[in-house]
């Protein structure tokens, strides 16, 4: 009798069987592929920032301190942390950093926080109008309230220069630290992040429990016990998001200390990045560092055994506070002010500088209309003239349209990358939510989004320079990409989650390829998410200037070129660009809120 021996297969061929069976899966195929490319575009450039720390930079301190002209030395770590230039070149910024980020932070949530209380909470008037208007200032570009805030309210007797509009209609001087500084900057970068706190507090307190605080009233506690026991518990989750949003982001902020003349960390970077290659390189590591720093520390703060809820199914009741017949048109007409000066004011203020005879000079209030001129908007010839500086007119300026057509080329080509790859993490890390694979994904792919915009650039421009692809758009959009996929794979991931799996599993089934089952069933059940993931890439780097401006000339972008255009005096032709930025980003909000029926305030109160 034949006996048959069942040999056991080797561990080899288990291990391939095993591999190929979840390589057979198109989401894990995907999810694979992201996980290599996203650690390679994320590592890569930190390493070579990294390096750069201790590389010997040929005309920089380094090179001649050391005697060196290539090579490695720790000279850039010695003289930054221990040299005599160390109070000014790394312990002022820093302090002035982290002041900075503590102040905006704490704006950001008082003054959002209250607007969402008052939208969601009461019954304040005209909410529609003012839950709308509210986020402009996070819609335009971040140095936009800078510019305004030196055109209100400088003067020739504080900070030099001409007078601007306060001063020219009333006569009043603000003081220094008024004009510039630590509170004008706080202050500024305060309202552009804002609504973030607004759409984060304002949506827990929509869905908040009456019954937690009703309870309270019964027992007769009082109202500020009721605040920071039963409220400001629930809303904590939400203020610590936002702290973790605007933190890294107010850090890493270049314009508006720029602007506003406040050293900081990314001011001293700009300052120190000739002479002080290296030791700059190093002030981007610290960035990077807080930022991941901030992250820790949030987790740890929500990580523990406290409760959050906010919504526990007893009761969806609302309860609005009365503010009285006067008060909910009182506080109204408050906010209808503050909006206006923060969303509808720096439209009128760009719009009227390209007017000016001498940008920044208001005499014209006093009767000299007859001086306003279009010069800026419509010279074709003559460009010799005085202050023109040999440019055309804004709508003749070869220069500022080839820039404008270049930052939306960059634009489309990040939202595009952007929005397509965070689709499919989103896709692929919902498909394997307890994967941990799938976690370090969504890690990385949301990591870039916590390093401060100028510390990603220099880690590119670092990159780029050893790759030889500085100066080009290859280098913007890679930048752009890595910077912006947060956005997109964050949109994607929650809508994803809402998806059941039985909805493809069906067409599964049907035998249908997955690209079909991706094109004919889950893009088109989920496309407002979708192209909202598309879209915010593209107006983020249409108003980027932090994360672009050490990557190419000054003329190859819009944002880039804006600068420039200040450093030359012609301001008359970087508040045309302003506004151009401006209104091109509005329509663009416009047509997504019209297309999709998404609105970034929806939900909260103002719908």
């Amino acid at each position: 009798m034949e006996q048959t021996m069942t040999q056991k297969p080797s561990k080899l061929k288990i291990g391939l069987n095993r591999i190929f069976t979840y390589l057979s899966k198109p989401h894990n195929l995907v999810l694979l592929i992201l996980g290599i490319v996203l650690s390679i575009s994320t590592i890569a450039p930190i390493i070579s920032i990294v390096l750069d720390t201790f590389s010997v930079h040929l005309g920089s301190v380094d090179s001649t301190n050391t005697g060196l002209i290539s090579g490695y030395t720790l000279y850039n770590w010695i003289d930054l942390f221990t040299g005599s230039l160390n109070k000014l070149n790394l312990l002022m910024p820093l302090v002035n950093s982290l002041l900075l980020a503590f102040f905006t932070c704490l704006g950001a949530v008082v003054y959002g926080g209250i607007f969402a209380y008052l939208v969601t909470r009461t019954n304040l008037k005209f909410k529609k109008y003012l839950s709308s208007i509210f986020i402009f200032p996070y819609i335009m570009p971040q140095w936009t309230l800078a510019v305004v805030w030196k055109n209100l309210f400088n003067s020739t007797a504080v900070t030099g220069g001409a007078n601007g509009l306060l001063v020219s209609l009333t006569g009043i001087a603000m003081p220094l630290w008024w004009c510039k500084g630590l509170f004008p900057c706080a202050t500024v970068l305060a309202i552009h992040y804002a609504p973030f706190a607004y759409i984060l507090i304002g949506g827990i307190f929509r869905n908040m429990d009456a019954n937690l605080e009703e309870a309270a009233v019964i027992l007769n506690t009082p109202k500020y016990k009721i605040f920071f026991r039963v409220t400001l518990p629930m809303v904590m989750p939400a203020i610590l998001s936002t702290i973790l949003l605007v933190f890294s982001s107010a850090m890493g902020s270049f314009p508006v200390p720029y602007y506003l003349t406040y050293s900081t960390l990314a001011t001293k970077y700009v300052e120190m990045s000739v002479d002080r290659a290296g030791e700059a390189s190093i002030l981007a590591i610290i960035m990077m560092v807080l930022g991941v720093t901030i992250l820790m520390m949030n987790i740890a703060a929500t990580s523990g055994r406290k409760s959050y809820t906010t919504v526990t199914g007893k009761s969806g009741q609302i309860s609005k506070v009365n503010l009285g017949k006067i008060g909910k048109y009182a506080f109204a007409i408050i906010f209808i002010i503050l909006t206006f000066m923060t969303s509808i004011y720096p439209i009128i203020s760009f719009a009227m500088e390209t007017f000016l005879p001498n940008p920044g000079d208001y005499s014209f209030l006093k009767g000299n209309w007859n001086n306003l001129t279009l010069k800026w908007w419509t010279t074709s010839e003559n460009v010799s003239e005085k202050g023109m500086f040999g440019q055309y007119g804004i709508l003749y300026n070869s220069t500022i349209w080839n820039a404008y057509f270049g930052i939306l080329f960059v634009g489309a080509c990040c939202a595009l990358l952007a929005g397509t790859i965070g689709m499919l993490v989103g896709y692929s890390c919902s498909k394997n939510r307890h994967s941990k694979w799938a976690n370090y994904v969504n890690s990385m792919a949301f990591l870039p989004y916590l390093l401060p915009a100028l510390s990603v650039g220099v880690a590119f421009y670092v990159f780029g320079s050893n790759m030889g692809i500085y100066n080009t758009y290859w280098l913007l959009i890679i930048a752009g990409t890595v910077k912006y996929i947060p956005f997109a794979s964050r949109s994607a991931l929650n809508s994803m989650l809402q998806l059941s799996n039985e909805i493809e599993e069906s067409a599964v089934i049907q035998g249908i390829p997955w690209y079909k089952r991706m094109f004919k069933i889950i893009i088109p059940i989920q496309k407002a998410s979708i192209i909202s993931g598309y879209m915010l890439p593209f107006m983020s780097a249409l108003r980027e200037l932090t994360l672009f401006m050490m990557l190419c000339s000054q003329t190859k972008i819009l944002t880039t070129l804006l600068a420039y255009f200040d450093e030359m005096g012609l301001y008359a032709f970087s508040s045309g660009i302003n506004l151009i930025l401006i209104v091109t980003i509005i329509i663009c909000n416009t047509l997504v809120n019209k297309l999709t029926g998404a609105s970034i305030d929806k939900g909260i109160g103002g719908s």
